[in-house]
């Protein structure tokens, strides 16, 4: 007769399932000692912050007017992904970078963009951004 024989199979299942549960994050009071508590620390740091939309706007203006700098051409703002107010600022910096970079060269011209293209996407939204119109 076996003894014992029972307990083995019930205890290599509740191994397995406990390590189920510590690898789902399920499992509360298992492993080390204060390592849920980091975990849903990890988990809070993960959560992505909200970008500031004069912020994201300067970041696309900048992308296209970049792209757009040597080019004879401003393109679709829609293919773009501009709205119609993102495509005036980006008009703006392009026109006053083209003039710097003949003068001052392509550095300067870039440093342009940049402080332009912040400047205006800020005053833009200071103002109320796209919610001015349906395609502002």
């Amino acid at each position: 007769m076996r003894t014992g024989g029972a307990a083995r199979p019930t205890a290599v299942v509740g191994c397995g399932l406990a390590l189920v549960l510590v690898a789902s994050g399920a499992c509360t009071g298992c492993g080390s000692p204060g390592s849920g508590s980091r975990t849903a620390a990890r988990t809070a740091s993960a959560a992505p912050s909200a970008t500031a939309p004069d912020v994201l706007c300067a970041r696309v203006v900048t992308y296209w007017s970049r792209k757009v700098l040597d080019s004879h051409t401003y393109g679709d703002y829609q293919t773009m992904g501009l709205s119609n107010g993102q495509y005036d600022i980006l008009r703006n910096v392009v026109d006053a970078a083209r003039a710097t970079k003949k003068r001052q060269g392509a550095a300067a011209a870039d440093q342009l963009i940049v402080r332009r293209a912040r400047q205006g996407c800020r005053d833009w939204y200071r103002t109320g951004g796209p919610s001015n119109g349906p395609w502002q």
